[in-house]
């Protein structure tokens, strides 16, 4: 009879310590509630003992809790409609506060980093949420945090993910993109077409001072040209050098007895280009191919013209 009261007694003792055991993991903090008041000390990780019946034990996670912000569609500061969500990085660090002033201290996060993140586009422009998105991340932390501290909850870091614009304005800026691209080409090419045009100048002053230059470049060209194998070689025409057979091929004013009729500008330019390259040819036909007693008939009309005035 003793010995199962005995047996009896241990089974309840057993019992019970299986109801009141509690295991508390080392992220987690435990709050007791005893007859539905808060006690004041929190219960640290390992094992620890409730009265079965009287006591509620409440876990509390210490970890960081990575919550999603859904995204939120507004009008930037400029008129832009953007499609905006970010992330939110927090923890809990007074278990007693977050379980007692909030009914759900998540849920509660959630709403405000979603009003703050509406907010943040309202006002900022759109430049602003593609460049400066650290200012906004601190701005948005700071909004999110500054509630969430009497809730026992701390913001560690917000983070905008994404910032979905309208395919008009994509191509917009694709298309505005382009057109900077292309001014800081034609500004590089500009800017390298006057640094070489400056080079040419000092190369051009050089070769005036001293005219043997000019003909080495001429010879170093030509060999440039040369070494390609070419089977057409191009020589460049001085324009000086029409210009000096132009003055010794003219006819002197006071041969003929009547002066020739002026002539257009551009027409009297490219006549006596033409005599000047062909003159010293037709010169030097006539000094060959005429016998001793010749004389060509300009010459003989010369000496009528002298006897009859004569």
């Amino acid at each position: 009879m003793f010995t199962e009261v005995l047996l009896v007694l241990g089974g309840v003792v057993v019992l019970g310590v299986g109801l009141s055991a509690r295991v508390v993991k080392q992220y987690e903090r435990a709050l007791v509630f005893r007859f539905g008041r808060v006690l004041g000390q929190l219960r640290q990780p390992g094992l620890t003992m409730i009265i079965p019946g009287v006591d509620h034990l409440r876990r509390v996670s210490m970890q960081i809790v990575t919550m999603a912000i859904p995204a939120q569609e507004g009008i930037t500061r400029d008129n832009v409609t953007v499609r905006v969500d970010a992330v939110v990085y927090f923890r809990v660090v007074d278990p007693t506060v977050a379980v007692v002033n909030v009914e759900d201290y998540p849920f509660a996060v959630s709403q405000v980093a979603q009003t703050s993140l509406r907010s943040i586009i309202g006002k900022s422009d759109l430049d602003d949420l593609l460049t400066n998105r650290e200012r906004l991340n601190q701005g948005l932390e700071l909004m999110i945090d500054s509630p969430a501290v009497e809730w026992g909850v701390h913001i560690d870091r917000v983070e905008i993910k994404d910032v979905a614009l309208p395919e008009a304005m994509k191509r917009s800026m694709s298309r505005q993109a382009e057109a900077e691209r292309e001014r800081r080409a034609r500004v590089i090419s500009a800017d390298g077409e006057l640094q070489a045009s400056a080079k040419l100048a000092e190369a051009a002053g050089a070769m005036a001072d001293t005219p043997g230059a000019l003909q080495l470049r001429l010879l170093e060209t030509i060999v440039e040209v040369a070494a390609e194998k070419n089977s057409t070689l191009v020589l460049p025409f001085p324009v000086e050098l029409l210009r000096f057979l132009e003055q010794n091929t003219s006819t002197p004013a006071g041969l003929t007895g009547s002066q020739p009729a002026p002539e257009p500008r551009a027409e009297a330019e490219g006549r006596s280009s033409l005599q000047g390259m062909i003159a010293p040819s037709v010169e030097t036909t006539e000094a060959i191919s005429a016998p001793p007693g010749w004389r060509s008939d300009s010459t003989a009309s010369s000496s009528n013209v002298a006897r009859a005035s004569g």
